[in-house]
């Protein structure tokens, strides 16, 4: 592999809307999410309503 051409490699924070944060590697500084496992239906089992008309 080639030096000095690759994006460097370092630990991120992932946070989510909930307020979830989670820790990994990435070469994306921070991250912010909307829907993490913490807080969606299908992890959580919770249904959300969702009210279409206005």
């Amino acid at each position: 592999m080639k030096d000095k051409i690759h994006p460097k490699y370092e630990m991120t924070k992932i946070a989510c809307a909930c307020g979830n944060v989670i820790e990994t590697r990435s070469t994306v500084k921070d991250i912010k999410v909307e829907i993490c496992s913490a807080c969606h239906p299908f992890f959580t089992g919770k249904q959300k309503l969702v009210d279409t008309a206005g």
